[in-house]
C-alpha cells in the first residue's frame, strides 16, 4: 500500500444535459455543423442577413436601399453635385442646391432679371396706367350716372389692347430672361465659362418656342380658373415644370411636367407650393408700395410732371422690390427639374448643360 495519490486525470463526464459533477454547470449539447443556427453564424436559414447560401437572386432579408429611407445617396449619383439633387437628400439637399446657384451666379442673373422681367414690367404698368381712362370715366359718370361716359367703347377698347398686348410682348421678354437664366444656372454647376452676353444670346434663341408653351400654358391654367379654383390650381401645379422641360429636353413638356406631378405627388408639390408661396408674398410687398406710392398723386398721376416723375418712381420702387420672387421662381424651378430628373434615372449637372445646347 502506498500513501501516494493516483495519478491526476480528467474528472468523470457526466451524460450531454446533465449537470458536471465538479462546477455544477450542464455540459453543453453536441453541436451539430448542419443545424440552423443564430442570425449571423454558419447554417442559418437561406436568404437570411449575414448569412451565406441564400437563394440564388434573392435580397438578403433586412437589407435595403439607404436612399429609399434618407440615409444616403442613391448609386450612380455624386452627392456632391452642384445643381442636382440625388434621391434621398431631402428638402435640406434641394435648399442647399437653391442657395449655391444663387451664391454663383447673382452677379449675371440680377441684371439678366433687371432687364428682362423688373423693367418691360415698369414699362407695363407706365403705360397702362397712362391709358386707363377709370379716372375720367368717375368723374363724367358722377355727373351723369344714366349715360355711359362719351368714347366709352372706344377708351375701353384701347385699354385692353394696350394690356393684352403689352401682357403678350412682356411674355416674350420675361421668356428671353428665363432661358438666359437657365442656361447660366446649368453652366456654372457644371464649371462652364458664362457671361451676359452669351446668355442673353441662349435666351434669344430660346425666347419663341418658349413664349408660344407660354400661351398654351395661360390657356390652359385660365379656363381651369374660370371653371372653378380648383381645377386652376392643379393646372398650375402640373404644368410647373413645362418650361425647364422644354429648354432641356424640347419635347412634350405639358405631358412630362403633368407625368412628373402624378409620379412624385408629395415631392413636386412641396417644391413648388414653396416657389409660388415666396413668389406671392413677395409680389404683394411689391403691390402694397406700389398702391400706397400712388396715392398722393390721385386718380390723374400724370397731370403735371411733377406727379408723372413722382407716379413712375414709386411703380419702379414696386417692380424692383418683386426681384426676389423672380429670382427664387427661375432659380427654385431649375433646382426642382434637376431632381426630378435624379429621381428618373442617373443625372449630372454636366449632363444637364449639355442638353440646353
Amino acid at each position: 500500500m502506498s500513501d501516494q495519490s493516483p495519478p491526476a486525470g480528467p474528472p468523470p463526464s457526466s451524460s450531454p444535459g446533465e449537470p458536471d459533477p465538479v462546477t455544477g454547470r450542464p455540459d453543453p449539447l453536441p453541436t451539430d455543423p448542419t443545424a440552423p443556427g443564430p442570425v449571423g453564424s454558419p447554417g442559418g436559414h437561406p436568404g437570411q442577413a449575414g448569412v451565406p447560401g441564400g437563394y440564388p437572386g434573392q435580397t438578403p432579408y433586412g437589407w435595403y436601399h439607404p436612399a429609399a429611407y434618407g440615409f444616403g445617396p442613391a448609386q450612380g449619383f455624386d452627392p456632391m453635385d452642384p445643381l442636382v439633387t440625388p434621391p434621398g437628400f431631402g428638402f435640406g439637399g434641394w435648399f442647399a442646391r437653391c442657395s449655391g446657384a444663387v451664391r454663383r451666379g447673382w452677379r449675371l442673373l440680377l441684371p439678366i432679371l433687371l432687364l428682362t422681367q423688373v423693367l418691360p414690367a415698369v414699362v407695363l404698368s407706365v403705360f397702362g396706367l397712362a391709358v386707363d381712362p377709370s379716372a375720367r370715366w368717375n368723374t363724367q359718370l358722377t355727373s351723369d350716372a344714366e349715360a355711359l361716359p362719351p368714347g366709352f367703347l372706344v377708351d375701353l377698347t384701347a385699354f385692353v389692347v394696350v394690356l393684352i398686348g403689352g401682357s403678350l410682348l412682356l411674355g416674350l421678354v420675361q421668356c428671353l430672361g428665363w432661358a438666359a437664366g437657365t442656361w447660366v444656372i446649368a453652366r456654372q454647376a457644371a464649371g462652364e465659362p458664362v457671361d451676359l452676353g452669351a446668355s442673353l444670346r441662349y435666351g434669344l434663341r430660346r425666347a419663341l418656342g418658349l413664349w408660344g408653351w407660354l400661351i398654351i400654358f395661360t390657356v390652359i391654367m385660365t379656363i381651369g380658373f374660370c371653371l372653378c379654383l380648383l381645377p386652376g390650381v392643379y393646372a398650375a401645379f402640373a404644368l410647373a415644370m413645362a418650361g425647364p422641360i422644354y429648354l432641356f429636353e424640347r419635347r412634350d413638356p405639358i405631358g412630362r411636367s403633368h407625368r412628373m406631378l402624378r409620379d412624385r405627388l408629395g415631392l413636386l408639390l412641396g417644391r413648388v407650393a414653396l416657389v409660388i408661396a415666396v413668389v406671392i408674398a413677395v409680389s404683394m410687398l411689391g403691390g402694397m408700395v406700389e398702391s400706397i406710392g400712388l396715392v398722393p398723386f390721385g386718380v390723374a398721376p400724370f397731370a403735371s410732371p411733377g406727379a408723372t416723375v413722382g407716379a413712375v418712381l414709386a411703380i419702379g420702387v414696386s417692380a424692383l422690390l418683386a426681384l426676389p420672387a423672380h429670382l427664387a421662381q427661375l432659380v427654385g424651378l431649375v433646382v426642382t427639374y434637376a431632381e426630378q430628373r435624379a429621381h428618373e434615372g442617373p443625372v449630372n449637372s454636366a449632363q444637364l448643360a449639355a442638353e440646353l445646347g
